[in-house]
């Protein structure tokens, strides 16, 4: 019985460490950021997944410790890598999953009112097309860590 409730609980740990979420037939992986000071721009990493059978789309994303909060990706401009708002939202596909990672889709936290420090957890909310709107926590993690936010 006792080493049932060690896996038990190993299992438990390993769920919230992960910090997976689900909304619909979107699956939301790893929700994370980097540590900011307060009145500049933070940024907001996970993966998507559609694992249904139908397009959707991330149309918008909110968060009370901004300002605002746009959907980004850079593009290359000749040798200059600039960031853009995503208009229209990100794409997606059935079966498919999507990053949001450091130099590519992201989502920005500009203006934001308080510091983002590592070990906190920042409420965001996702909204779908389809799959509508979804609280998720990115997990803060130390202001130069890699590219996944492992480093905490």
């Amino acid at each position: 019985m006792p080493l049932a409730l060690a896996l038990l609980g190993l299992s438990a740990t390993a769920r919230a460490h992960a910090h997976d979420y689900r909304q619909g037939d979107i699956a939301i992986g790893h929700p994370w950021s980097r540590a900011a000071p307060a009145r500049i721009t933070g940024a907001g990493f996970m993966t998507l997944r559609n694992t249904g059978g139908t397009p959707d789309r991330l149309v918008s994303a909110s968060a009370e410790i901004a300002g605002s909060t746009e959907i980004h990706t850079h593009i290359r401009e000749g040798d200059v890598m600039r960031m853009r708002a995503v208009e229209g939202g990100i794409p997606l596909p059935p079966g498919e999953e999507v990053l949001l990672a450091p130099g590519g889709y992201h989502l920005m936290l500009i203006g934001l009112k308080r510091a983002m420090a590592k070990g906190d957890r920042v409420p965001v909310t996702l909204t779908f097309e389809r799959a509508g709107s979804i609280t998720v926590e990115l997990a803060v993690a130390a202001a130069g860590a890699p590219a996944g936010g492992h480093a905490h």
